[in-house]
């Protein structure tokens, strides 16, 4: 345990000396020998012991964590700086940030840079001088970095192994998936996980968004045929198309991004319900403390319906500890293939036009990918302007368009606006707008409340009758109904409850659902039994497998029972 206030290592979960929470793990600092020019791996507990294992001269410390500058890049950053192609060849080239470090030695890249810079002629540039970039050095430097930070890595894999097997061994191994996504963490997780449980046939799911770099699709190809014993499945959307929602909805923002569930955990959790139907299942996946502030409030296992996005798995990180220097340790000392984005200098591999992405990911995909980067600024500049920016370009090129929240602007931002009145004539009533007829769709939105009961309804007013599932007793009634100012609406009656008002905020998010459903596919991920499906334009709930838990009209798990309550949502 590690207290991050006092800097001390301790047994307790409790510092001895202020009392604070202490860390699970002693942090991780990257230091650097001049003599060997590598970085090194020290715990900030171990610094008294600081001096290179290669040729025990004395080491200092560099930063809180490194990734390589692969060659590509290098060549890259030369043209930029007026260099001459070539000239860091030989030199020991890492980066954090936006520092680049040579031979150890720091130098700032600023935004201002990037902004300098013409994307067509960098391109021309690094067409001209790819064949020439000099790439034997750099293998050099690996090769030392490897060999100085051998033991640290030994000591790390160990625990990851022990780590896996422990939560292995509560599950059938048929039950366990590794969470592929065509990133160095999972391509790292997906081999440890291999090793340290000696099975090369377990099942690898890859959740292709469709928004894949081209060159992550080529590697998960590549990871197929190098991996022939893997079950190997391929999760996507075919039926939806992410341009033609961004039209509708808005483009993804970072605190929406419904991109999320509709491309990527829906898809995966049909392929999950598809192989193990109902039954639980342990994930390991790539996630890691240090990636994020979000993601350092994880759990290392979770298995919280609340904080598990697919209610059927139960996830664990094996990797959950290592720092991006340690991931990209394990890669080129157990000589892995791995993404080829990261050598043209993206740190991250998600979707290419992911609101999550930095300046910097967003200059790279100007020069490699300029297509797929004029396209996607020109629908930018045009949604800006469809919501009535008054100066879209700038808000387009600041990146406001990340930020932005709710659905300002969009006429598909009505259909999550509830409307409904309380009906005079009947007390626990209430008269809901609908933007579309009443049909059987929305009466079976209604299966989580229990049986639905037309028989017991009066048949001159098409009512449907819904029974408690526990004991049978008649809870609601459901009626299509004519009400001025609605072109379609339904009456909906509760009756032999506690809390009315708790029940008819339930059917408010269930009416919601009919109004505004976007196949986004939150629904089914929520679905612990699979009861709930998407099929074509229709919503479905399977009567025989729901279980009457009512997770998808409960707030804690989805806020305003649909996902469009948030990303439609005007002010």
């Amino acid at each position: 345990m590690w207290c991050k206030d006092c800097k001390i290592e301790t047994l307790d979960d409790k510092c001895p000396v202020c009392g604070r929470q202490t860390d699970a793990e002693v942090p991780v600092e990257v230091y650097w020998c001049e003599h060997c020019k590598t970085p090194i791996m020290r715990k900030i507990s171990n610094i008294d012991k600081a001096s290179c294992p290669l040729c025990h001269s004395r080491i200092r410390y560099l930063s809180a964590d490194l990734r390589p500058v692969f060659p590509q890049e290098r060549l890259l950053l030369e043209i930029m700086w007026n260099m001459e192609p070539n000239s860091l060849a030989d030199k020991s080239v890492w980066a954090s940030n936006s520092r680049i470090y040579i031979d150890g030695k720091s130098k700032s890249v600023t935004m201002a840079l990037y902004k300098r810079q013409d994307a067509t002629k960098l391109r021309q540039e690094l067409q001209k001088y790819q064949f020439e970039n000099r790439e034997e050095p750099f293998k050099e430097h690996i090769k030392k970095f490897v060999k100085a930070n051998k033991q640290h890595l030994a000591a790390i894999v160990e625990e990851a192994h022990n780590f896996i097997r422990s939560e292995a061994n509560k599950y059938p191994q048929e039950n366990i998936v590794l969470s592929f996504s065509g990133g160095k963490d999972s391509t790292v997780t997906a081999d440890i996980v291999t090793k340290a449980l000696s099975n090369p046939c377990l099942v690898h799911i890859f959740g292709n968004t469709t928004l894949e770099f081209p060159m992550t699709v080529e590697y998960a190809k590549r990871f197929r045929q190098n991996n022939p014993q893997a079950i190997f499945q391929v999760a996507e959307n075919k039926e939806q198309n992410f341009m033609d929602m961004c039209a509708e909805i808005g483009p993804p923002a970072r605190l929406m991004r419904w991109c999320c569930s509709m491309f990527k955990t829906g898809p995966i959790t049909r392929v999950i319900s598809n192989l193990f139907r109902n039954q639980q299942i342990l994930t390991f996946y790539g996630i890691r403390r240090y990636e994020s502030v979000s993601r350092s409030k994880y759990n290392r296992v979770e298995k919280n319906s609340e904080s598990v996005k697919i209610q059927q798995q139960t996830v664990a990180a094996p990797i959950f500890n290592w720092k991006d220097l340690e991931v990209w340790l394990y890669i080129f000392a157990e000589d892995i293939d791995f993404n080829d984005a990261y050598r043209l200098g993206y740190d991250r591999v998600g979707c290419w036009c992911c609101p999550n992405n930095n300046s910097r990911a967003q200059f790279l995909s100007s020069i490699y990918m300029p297509d797929k980067y004029a396209m996607w600024k020109e629908f930018l500049i045009g949604f800006a302007r469809k919501i009535g920016k008054p100066d879209p370009e700038v808000y387009v090129e600041s990146g406001k368009w990340k930020a932005r929240q709710g659905g300002n602007g969009l006429s598909a931002a009505k259909s999550v606006k509830l409307q409904f009145t309380n009906c005079t004539a009947e007390e626990n009533s209430k008269i809901y707008k609908l933007f579309r007829p009443y049909s059987d769709e929305l009466i079976n939105m209604f299966v989580p409340f229990g049986r639905i009961a037309p028989e017991l309804g009066q048949k001159l007013l098409q009512e449907t009758i819904v029974l408690d599932s526990a004991t049978n007793v008649p809870i609601l009634s459901i009626q299509p109904f004519t009400q001025d100012s609605y072109e379609y609406a339904v009456k909906v009656k509760t009756m032999n409850v506690k809390d009315h008002d708790a029940i008819q905020r339930m059917v408010g998010y269930q009416i919601r659902k009919f109004n505004a459903c976007r196949r986004c596919l939150k629904c089914e991920s929520l679905c612990r039994t699979g009861a709930i499906s998407i099929m074509g334009d229709s919503y479905y709930i399977d009567e025989v497998k729901c279980v009457h838990c009512r997770k998808c009209m409960n707030a804690k798990f989805l806020a305003g029972g649909c996902t469009m309550d948030k990303y439609l949502r005007t002010k």
